[in-house]
């Protein structure tokens, strides 16, 4: 399996959360020298070095909630539309009726995107213990009619959307269980992946270099590339 980092905007976008959240770490940052040896950057053109770890990707695939879901039309579109989930066994669970122009197009080409953001999280998350950033997802969808995986499924997307109300978490599962709707499992085969507490921390100054990750191709080759034509040194 393929790991890659990227980042798709600066980390502006939850500067709130990095204030609040990563507090202490700016705090570090404002020590001399000689007390806190940390690795820091200037700018944001190398941002693979910023991914997450396992634990951290299964905490945000299993908090968030929404992702979106991307694939190519017969014409090469690509399109995305935001979907509830369920992260289970490492996979990504999925529902949407059959006659949706998305079941088509999957089944004609079963590679597609997903999209998890900690701007989902919902409302009450413990957002100081959970990871930030996102991660897109490349992989290869199957679908599902069969009543066992209908069975478990609506069930965990129900009480995934209503933890605390089992009133409407059983209207949301009768609402799901209906004649044409159809479930897909979408399995990672590589991760894209932007950490934006570990990219805060790094432009703060409090991080080792030790937590940073390594440079890959985009960032190790092409950055360089396009720094040589500009007549700038490398990296």
């Amino acid at each position: 399996m393929q790991i890659v980092s990227l980042a798709t905007r600066p980390p502006t976008y939850d500067y709130q959360i990095l204030k609040e959240v990563h507090a202490p770490a700016f705090q570090t940052a404002q020590l001399p020298d000689n007390e806190a040896k940390m690795a820091k950057t200037d700018d944001h053109e190398m941002v693979s070095i910023y991914p997450f770890t396992e634990d951290e990707q299964d905490q945000l695939f299993t908090h968030a909630s929404e992702c979106v879901l991307m694939w190519s039309t017969k014409d090469g579109w690509p399109v995305g539309v935001i979907h509830a989930y369920v992260w289970k066994d490492g996979k990504f669970w999925l529902t949407f009726a059959a006659h949706r122009h998305r079941t088509v197009a999957i089944k004609r080409d079963p590679r597609v995107s997903i999209n998890v953001t900690s701007l989902s999280y919902p409302a009450g998350s413990p957002l100081e213990k959970l990871p930030h950033g996102s991660i897109n997802v490349k992989g290869r969808a199957e679908f599902f009619e069969d009543d066992e995986t209908k069975g478990w499924f609506y069930k965990a997307l129900s009480k995934k959307v209503s933890p605390t109300n089992e009133e409407f978490e059983g209207f949301f599962n009768k609402l799901l269980d209906s004649p044409t709707r159809v479930i897909i499992a979408v399995t990672p085969e590589k991760y894209i992946m932007y950490n934006s507490g570990l990219a805060g921390r790094h432009m703060a100054g409090t991080v080792e270099e030790s937590e940073l990750g390594e440079r890959l191709e985009s960032d190790k080759v092409r950055m360089n590339e396009e720094r040589k034509k500009r007549g700038l040194p490398t990296r």
